[in-house]
């Protein structure tokens, strides 16, 4: 899925019989303050003092598309308009009332009264919103509204998302269940469906020299390639390949994939290097045909713009308080340490090619499941900082340092009946997030 700024209309409600040079000159203000942000706004600058004016504005914002609405109340008005745009638009919403100087003098914008009114009718409408309170170039109300708006653009961008699970999870796997209908109605995710076998035969009739550029370009971000059995590492080469060509055929933005044991029985190689390839191509892979895992991660990398690590959480050391995020080698490229080497290796267990083995960059990470512990969706949110250390155990680890202690962490996983698997981005979307959940009505629950 291709990455974009976030889209906001912006609209400024007024009443003439306010202080309108005021209230234009405050109005301004925001504009420009808007203009610093990293976000497309689109609307006009004039005040809209009348319904006329309010459709020909819904007109043009509908024909621009945006993620989100921003309804400036610059004065007091009644909330007619205010519930005609948001009905109108149907995109997440958010109020911006600005405080008044106490000099004893003219209520010169009536604007916080404005935006109570407006929030009483949107509710009794039905028609969620947020809100903000605050002079036009208050940094932390900029603030809001930049993440409101990457919020709504990657709920925005789910909903036209795709996913392809290709084969069934393994049994006992409860963590991998998923209803793909529920899940359509709830969130807009579309779920296809693509028979594992079926899948392994197209791989296999993958000539080798259609591998050529891919084991070429391996060769170079490893320093070990020609330590690797031959056979089984081209055919991980042409599951990549055959994993690139599904994509695009089905016209999907992540895959969840049945990984073993059948790319060891059946095929006779590693399916976890090919994955860590599909997601460092910002095409998220779940192992273990983890719907929700690959949910998260595409949630994730629309958001942050940068690729995730769907990871097992294997070890907690409460003596120096750390954690160790793994898993056999499904860590994008782009999360490698650059002071260490990258390495090709075979799989531990079953003993076959091809995995990377590198430790994660150190830097701040948020780590996330949208969960459905206790038959509850719900968004599971931490934080923490990776850190220099040597390396964990093979394949794809870092040894991660969370900001709360980490015994206070797995006991919050294990209390909470958690899935197993956790979506990792380098950066701090706590906030966002927050936000995510509140647009798709489930409960935000950080890891305390």
């Amino acid at each position: 899925m291709e990455s974009r700024s976030p889209r906001i209309g912006v609209v400024g409600l007024a009443r003439t019989t306010f202080d309108i040079p005021f209230a234009e000159e405050m109005a301004e203000k925001a504009w420009k303050s808007l203009q610093s942000l990293n976000l497309k706004t689109t609307g006009h600058q004039e005040l809209l003092c009348d319904g006329d004016a309010v459709k020909k504005a819904i007109q043009h914002l509908d024909q621009q598309k945006p993620d989100a609405l921003l309804i400036i109340q610059v004065t007091f008005t009644d909330a007619v308009m205010t519930v005609e745009l948001a009905k109108a638009l149907g995109v997440p919403t958010l109020i911006w009332s600005f405080p008044e100087s106490r000099e004893g003098g003219r209520l010169r914008l009536n604007s916080l009264c404005g935006s109570n009114l407006a929030a009483h009718a949107l509710g009794k409408a039905g028609i969620s919103f947020d809100y903000l309170h605050s002079q036009p170039d208050n940094q932390q109300a900029l603030q809001k509204i930049e993440s409101f708006a990457r919020a709504a653009m990657t709920v925005n961008r789910l909903s036209e998302a795709k996913l392809l699970v290709i084969g069934d999870h393994p049994d006992g796997f409860d963590a991998c269940e998923y209803d793909a209908v529920e899940l359509k109605k709830w969130c807009g995710v579309d779920v296809q469906k693509a028979d594992l076998m079926e899948f392994l035969v197209k791989v296999s009739a993958t000539p080798d020299q259609a591998v050529e550029e891919i084991h070429a370009k391996v060769d170079q971000q490893v320093v070990n390639l020609s330590e690797m059995e031959k056979e089984p590492l081209i055919k991980s080469f042409k599951v990549y390949r055959s994993l690139k060509q599904i994509a695009a055929e089905k016209q999907v933005d992540g895959l969840a994939v049945r990984c073993w044991p059948e790319f060891f029985t059946e095929l006779g190689c590693a399916a976890c290097g090919p994955m860590s390839m599909m997601n460092e191509d910002r095409i998220p892979a779940a192992c273990e045909a983890d719907l929700f895992g690959s949910l998260t991660s595409l949630m994730l990398q629309i958001l942050g713009n940068s690729a995730v690590f769907l990871s097992d959480l294997v070890d907690i050391n409460v003596e120096d308080d750390t954690g160790v995020f793994w898993h056999c080698g499904l860590a994008p490229l782009s999360m490698a340490d650059p002071d260490k080497e990258v390495r090709a290796q075979i799989h531990t267990n079953r003993k076959k090619p091809f995995l990377y083995e590198f430790t994660l960059k150190p830097g701040r990470v948020t780590f996330v499941r949208i969960s459905q512990s206790q038959n509850q969706k719900k968004m599971i949110v931490g934080t923490g900082e990776i850190i220099s250390a040597p390396m964990a155990f093979t394949g794809t680890s870092g040894v991660i340092r969370f900001d709360i202690p980490a015994q206070k962490v797995l006991d919050f996983i294990m209390k909470e009946k958690l899935e197993h698997h956790f979506s990792l981005v380098y950066g701090d979307y706590k906030i966002e997030l927050q936000q995510i959940a509140d647009l798709l009505d489930i409960p935000y629950v950080e890891v305390t």
